[in-house]
């Protein structure tokens, strides 16, 4: 799987503009996806992923609440500069948290996959975990959908 695909799996219980979010969350506040970058329309992205465009429309709101995104008319939705952080801030870390397990959610992993990811990734210090490449093998489910967020290249494009 890319490191920049949004996927979306329609048997989750986590609602579709919840994964959206999430993914999008997670890819900004991990620098995958980076200030000034552009993100597809809504129309784009829903299309890709078979869903209403009021789902990401959701997802997107939900993103500027949280100042990760930004919206401008004629210039498309781009990822927002993040704020430096000021050591350890709590409703942050319990936002990451949920992200990720919403993310990990989406992508069918169960509790006790989740809980291993976060040892493995607390035991490697802090070295990103290397997340084995199974694009070749890899298949979408008849009830996910997935869309890669295209690089475009960061600001003014």
């Amino acid at each position: 799987m890319s490191e920049r695909t949004v996927r979306v799996d329609t048997t989750s219980q986590v609602p579709p503009y919840e994964q959206i979010r999430a993914q999008l969350a997670a890819l900004i506040r991990t620098g995958r996806l980076v200030e000034g970058e552009r993100l597809p329309t809504v129309r784009q992205l829903a299309a890709d992923l078979g869903l209403a465009p009021g789902t990401v429309a959701r997802a997107y709101r939900e993103l500027e609440a949280a100042r990760l995104i930004r919206t401008r008319r004629g210039a498309g939705t781009r990822v927002a500069e993040l704020p430096a952080a000021h050591g350890h801030d709590v409703h942050q870390l319990d936002t990451l948290a949920r992200d990720f397990t919403s993310a990990a959610r989406a992508l069918g992993a169960g509790t006790e996959d989740i809980l291993t990811a976060v040892r493995n990734a607390l035991d490697s210090g802090s070295e990103p975990a290397k997340a084995k490449d199974h694009s070749a093998t890899e298949s979408v489910k008849p009830t996910e959908a997935s869309a890669t967020i295209p690089g475009t290249g960061g600001r003014g494009t």
